[in-house]
């Protein structure tokens, strides 16, 4: 499973934050690892500079095998609160779909 990061401009995407919230996503989803092939991670700001709550967006794309790509949202105060929202959202999710195809 691989984690692909997408940060916008005004949040900083550094190695040891990426390395982080890898071992978070990894970690979660570590039980659906052999039918996702990929994890992509969009964080973004949506109110850059200004102050405001849950301006921390996190966007969660799974890349499974033999389905269309699997997406959630959650917004936060912080980053980190943000990605730990939209884990458990597709953690969730994912729950539902491979429950719904083992049922079949």
């Amino acid at each position: 499973m691989t984690i692909q990061f997408n940060t916008d401009k005004n949040i900083a995407g550094n190695d040891r934050t990426a390395s982080y919230m890898s071992s978070m996503i990894s970690d979660s989803l570590d039980r659906f690892s052999e039918n996702i092939t990929r994890i992509e991670v969009h964080l973004s700001d949506e109110n850059s500079s200004k102050s405001g709550g849950n301006d921390k967006r996190c966007m969660l794309e799974a890349r499974v095998e033999g389905l269309k790509p699997i997406a959630v949202t959650h917004h936060a105060d912080t980053v980190e609160a943000s990605v730990s929202g939209a884990i458990d959202k597709l953690v969730s999710t994912l729950d539902r779909t491979f429950e719904k195809m083992r049922s079949y």
